[in-house]
């Protein structure tokens, strides 16, 4: 996987392996497959810069995941049933994102796990007249400033009307 280091004007796709390119036993039996923790913040960061994550579980000879990687699968698609519309069909906002990791250059597959992304790191997405802002860490105070949408920023010129958590019923508070 490599990743681009600003928003891209055209789309673009990268792609990244939970193991190895081709079905490693070892890797199974020692549990070394990335986490979905892991993959997700790349997928959302990917996303937010007009990209594609092409992801690949690689699958033994008798075609059926492993229980690793079933597992991986899980936590996936429990991230997307409450994260998909942010995600799914969206565009590219203003500004790609916020927070420390917005300095970092291209980065290649062999320098991914220096990157670390916490509850400072933002990304932006947007569909139709919804913007959404991605946290890509939970903070351990349950607070998150996003400084992108800050009253009378370069990035936000227009009133936020509501805030709302995307996954839960109840609206936020935007002070």
């Amino acid at each position: 996987m490599s990743l681009a280091d600003k928003l891209q004007e055209q789309p673009w796709q990268t792609e990244a392996c939970i193991g190895h390119w081709h079905y490693d036993r070892s890797v199974f039996e020692n549990h070394t497959y990335q986490n979905a923790s892991f993959i997700i913040p790349f997928l959302v960061d990917i996303v937010s810069k007009n990209g594609n994550l092409l992801l690949s579980i690689p699958l033994p000879g008798h075609g059926e995941p492993d229980s690793d990687e079933i597992a991986f699968l899980g936590e996936l698609a429990e991230w997307q049933q409450v994260n998909s519309e942010a995600i799914k069909g969206t565009r590219p906002w203003r500004v790609y994102g916020e927070g420390p990791s917005t300095g970092a250059h291209e980065v290649r597959s062999y320098q991914l796990s220096k990157i670390k992304f916490d509850h400072t790191d933002i990304r932006f997405t947007t569909k139709g007249d919804t913007l959404y802002a991605i946290a890509l860490g939970w903070p351990t105070d349950g607070k998150i400033l996003i400084k992108s949408l800050a009253e009378n920023s370069e990035t936000n010129p227009r009133q936020i009307r509501k805030v709302e958590l995307v996954g839960s019923k109840s609206e936020l508070n935007s002070r």
